[in-house]
C-alpha cells in the first residue's frame, strides 16, 4: 500500500538507488543508501539514510522520510553503481570513466578514492579517444567487473592501478548489463537480444555460452540471476517483456511474461527471498512479481538465506526439486503479480531490495523507499 512508502523530491533525475549492504551478522533492516543522478547539469552521488525507526508509531508503521546524509559531485551521468563494501561505492560514468567513492561515517562526507579514466571508449580516426558510456558494473570485492558501449569488458581489482584484464572487443553491440554467475564467470546483455557467459579463466576473448531471444533481437537492458539457484537468470529489455532463463538447457528462454509496456530497467530477484522479483519500467511502473507457494504465508528475514519455498516436481523419474520460476508458465497458478506504483507516470530507472525494504529512483526527481514490502 502507498502509505507504507516515504517520498523524498530531490532536484535530480535519480538513475540509480542502492541499499548499503548489511555485515553479515545483522538484524536490522537496512538504512543506509546511495543514489546517482543523470541529465542533470551537476549529476550527484548521495548517500542517504532512510531515516528514523524510533519515530515508528504504535503499529510499527514508519514515519519520517529519507534525509541526505553527504553528497558530491559526479562528472557524466551515473549509468550504474555497486557498494563494494560497507564504505565503498562503485559508480559507472557515461563518461567511460569508473570511480570508487568512499563513504567516511565519522563525518559523514564522499570522497573519490580511485579512478579509472577512460575504463571505456571509442578509438576514433585520430588519437584522442572519446569516452564510450560505462553502462553496467558488478562487484565481488576486490573484483570489479564493467561493461560499455564501446562492447569492452574490463576486470578491476579494487587495489590495482590497471585493468588485471580487458576484453577488448567482447561484443560487437552495446553491453548494457553484467552480473556475476559465480566468482570466476559473468553473465553479459547487449543490445541485439543476447544473453552471454564469459569465465574469466578462460583466456580466450570468446564467451563460453550464448544464449538469445528467438527472432527479433530485441535490446536487453537488465540481468540478474537468481541467488540460490544459479542456473535461473532473469532479463529485460526494451519491449518490457521479463524473460526467464535456464541456462543449464538450451539457448533460449524457458519463458517469456508480459510485462511492461516500455523498457525494462532493472530486474532484482530478491537476495534472501527469491520467490520474489521486482521490475522497473520507463512506462513508470514498478512490479513484484510473487511465486512463493502459499501466498498467505509471510517470508521471514530474521535468518540468512531465507526460506525455501520450491517445491516438488511430479516427475517419476527423481522428485528433483524444480523452482516455480523454472514451470512453463510461471504465471498460471503460482504468481502474484502486484504494480506497486499505480499512478507514477515518468520512469522509473532503478530499484533495490533488501529485507523487508525497497528503495527506488524516479525521472520525477524523487526517490521512495517502503520498509515494509512483505507486511
Amino acid at each position: 500500500a502507498m502509505e507504507d512508502v516515504s517520498a523524498k523530491f530531490v532536484s535530480q533525475k535519480i538513475s540509480r538507488t542502492r541499499w548499503r549492504p548489511l555485515p553479515a551478522a545483522a538484524l536490522q533492516p537496512p538504512d543506509l543508501f546511495a543514489t546517482g543522478s543523470w541529465d542533470n547539469e551537476d549529476n550527484r552521488i548521495s548517500i542517504w539514510s532512510a531515516g528514523d525507526l524510533g519515530n515508528a508509531g504504535l503499529n510499527g508503521e514508519y514515519h519520517g522520510e529519507p534525509h541526505l546524509l553527504c553528497d558530491i559531485q559526479h562528472n557524466g551521468d551515473v549509468m550504474d553503481m555497486q557498494f563494494l563494501d560497507q564504505e565503498r561505492i562503485v559508480v559507472a560514468s557515461s563518461t567511460g570513466t569508473v570511480t570508487i567513492f568512499r563513504h567516511h561515517q565519522n563525518n559523514q562526507t564522499l570522497s573519490a578514492d580511485h579512478q579509472w579514466a577512460k575504463a571505456h571508449y571509442h578509438v576514433g580516426q585520430d588519437t584522442s579517444c572519446g569516452g564510450a558510456a560505462c553502462t553496467g558494473v558488478v562487484c565481488n570485492n576486490p573484483e570489479i567487473v564493467t561493461v560499455g558501449e564501446d562492447g569492452r569488458i574490463n576486470l578491476f581489482r579494487a587495489d590495482q592501478k590497471d585493468a588485471v584484464r580487458t576484453i577488448d572487443n567482447a561484443d560487437s553491440s552495446t553491453l548494457h548489463a553484467v552480473t556475476f554467475l559465480r566468482t570466476t564467470e559473468i553473465l553479459t546483455v547487449n543490445s541485439i537480444g543476447q544473453l552471454k557467459i564469459w569465465d574469466l579463466r578462460q583466456q580466450r576473448n570468446e564467451p563460453s555460452q550464448i544464449f538469445s531471444l528467438a527472432g527479433d533481437r530485441v535490446p536487453l537492458h537488465c540481468v540478474d540471476r537468481h541467488p540460490n539457484q544459479q542456473h535461473i537468470v532473469a532479463t529485460g529489455g526494451q519491449d518490457g517483456m521479463l524473460s526467464i532463463w535456464d541456462i543449464r538447457q538450451g539457448t533460449m528462454p524457458v519463458s517469456l511474461l508480459n510485462a511492461h509496456e516500455a523498457e525494462m530497467w532493472e530486474v532484482h530477484f530478491h537476495p534472501s527471498d527469491p520467490d520474489h522479483l521486482f521490475t522497473c519500467s520507463e512506462d513508470g511502473s514498478l512490479w513484484h512479481w510473487d511465486t512463493s507457494t502459499n501466498v498467505s504465508e509471510k517470508p521471514s528475514f530474521l535468518h540468512q538465506g531465507g526460506r525455501s519455498t520450491a517445491y516438488l516436481s511430479h516427475s517419476t523419474m527423481n522428485q528433483s526439486v524444480v523452482s516455480a520460476w523454472l514451470s512453463n508458465d510461471p504465471t498460471k497458478d503460482r504468481m502474484e503479480i502486484t504494480n506497486l506504483i499505480p499512478n507514477q507516470t515518468l520512469s522509473v530507472n532503478s530499484l533495490d531490495v533488501l529485507g523487508p525494504c525497497l528503495v527506488y529512483g524516479t525521472d520525477a526527481e524523487a526517490i521512495y523507499v517502503n520498509r515494509q514490502l512483505f507486511a
